[in-house]
């Protein structure tokens, strides 16, 4: 495996964490008053520990005192391939100085990341379109959807996040009166499988995804006009706290929708483009969806995002008008191709890989340790461990999930907190020992916190 971004990214890691004064430090402190007087909307993991970043070098966060942190939440999921990579951000200058923008007009750099992308990704994935934003992405697959289909309606799943505007939020968990008093017309939610958490059991303990299946087929029929365009589905839900399904889920998803005759749309802004070990994570689960939506990681932090849908139905297109200002500009498209290639030439999927099973291991062992723990999992760089507050009830314990953010951030792990259940997406290019030492920190959080509300 080639290794100059996972050099390049870890060059002082050993060094971390490194800080200089207890954080969030005075100078945070001031910025983020002075920001937050005219900032408003920030998120819960901001309001828990309002630290003002300065700098980042690969798997390496700077705060304006001058403290250096681990980064295990990637800018929440995006610089997948650590913070500032030179290919990178070469790539993005030399477009910023030639041509910003030309609409949707081809561009040479255009055409090279669209037949790298129809080359790459499985299947028939082979039209394209590019967006600025995630829940822009999502909003034009639904329009797809519908247009391939001549459908209106939709089934998502409880606990899926797909986005703030209006379509997107109707087909998510997002509760607020702001969106509108209903979800869109025509936006179903049914359960999915939560290992954790399954709604449905066989006699053995196992998810009965039987039971879904079948349940999914009798809502459509009942539950809705017979105007189903499609699912629309996270992978693995991210929002929702790293959700995993069980292996065959998907497949039988995909099964059910052959033979319904509706199409599946699979929303990977979070999971795609190396944080699961996979281009796609649908890829995990041997399942190639109709229409996928990719981000996050896919520009390295530059706001690019792309609709790939597949053959029999990219002229839909065409119906939607799906041209945007800033979608497919030369600075996205060379933050793409060249964040694509830096993961496909330096194997960098199998090293997502291979960071999860450690990960995996090393939360196994926590839970060993830690009664608080209910639950660990881990695909590629995509990670969760559930809070509760008895294994038995498995009721959550949210007032943990603040109290080891806090603590574990404040000994140097910039990370995400999601209530009870703590998420973590590290970059792909972290090595093993930068992994472990942060999982490190997050052990002794949850062993301070446990004794100090546990007793």
């Amino acid at each position: 495996m080639a290794t100059s971004s996972i050099n390049w990214a870890n060059a002082r890691t050993a060094e971390l964490p490194h800080m200089v004064v207890p954080a969030p430090g005075p100078k945070s402190i001031d910025y983020h008053t002075r920001c937050s007087k005219y900032f408003k909307g920030l998120s819960g993991q901001v309001k828990l520990f309002p630290v003002t970043f300065e700098s980042g070098e690969g798997c390496l966060l700077r705060d304006v005192d001058g403290n250096e942190y681990i980064d295990f939440s990637s800018g929440i999921y995006v610089t997948t391939l650590g913070h500032c990579h030179p290919k990178i951000s070469e790539a993005i200058a030399k477009h910023a100085k030639t041509l910003m923008n030309a609409h949707d007009f081809t561009t040479p750099i255009k055409t090279q990341l669209v037949e790298k992308l129809a080359d790459i990704l499985p299947g028939d994935l082979n039209g394209f379109q590019f967006y600025d934003s995630g829940t822009t992405a999502v909003e034009a697959g639904i329009r797809v959807l519908r247009a391939a289909t001549g459908k209106n309606e939709t089934i998502s799943c409880f606990y899926d996040y797909h986005g703030k505007t209006y379509g997107a939020v109707s087909h998510g968990h997002i509760r607020s009166s702001v969106y509108g008093a209903v979800r869109a017309p025509g936006a179903h939610m049914v359960p999915r499988p939560d290992m954790y958490r399954p709604m449905w059991q066989k006699e053995d303990g196992s998810i009965d995804t039987d039971q879904y299946i079948n349940f999914y087929r009798e809502y459509i029929d009942k539950g809705t006009v017979h105007d189903v365009a499609g699912f629309v589905l996270e992978p693995i839900q991210g929002w929702g706290g790293t959700i995993m399904p069980p292996d065959d889920f998907f497949p039988k998803v995909r099964k059910l929708c052959d033979e319904l005759g509706i199409l599946l749309m699979a929303d990977e802004v979070l999971t795609s483009w190396g944080r699961t070990g996979k281009w796609l994570c649908m890829e995990h689960y041997d399942t190639l969806p109709d229409i996928v939506t990719i981000g996050k990681g896919f520009g390295n932090g530059f706001p690019v995002t792309c609709v790939a849908v597949r053959e029999p139905y990219k002229e839909a297109f065409e119906a939607i008008s799906a041209s945007s200002s800033y979608g497919g500009n030369p600075m996205a498209c060379a933050a793409a191709l060249a964040s694509t290639e830096v993961i496909e030439e330096e194997n960098l999927l199998e090293h997502a890989e291979h960071l999860g099973n450690i990960a995996q291991k090393r939360m196994e062992k926590m839970m060993a340790e830690h009664t608080i723990i209910g639950d660990v999992r881990a695909k590629g760089c995509l990670m969760g461990i559930e809070l509760v507050k008895d294994r038995g009830t498995k009721e959550p314990f949210n007032e943990a999930g603040e109290l080891v953010y806090k603590k574990a951030f404040a000994k140097g792990l910039a990370w995400i907190p999601a209530g009870h259940i703590l998420r973590m997406s590290p970059p792909i290019v972290m090595n093993e020992e930068t992994l472990l030492k942060g999982l490190d920190m997050i052990d002794a959080a949850i062993g301070e916190t446990q004794k100090e509300l546990m007793g």
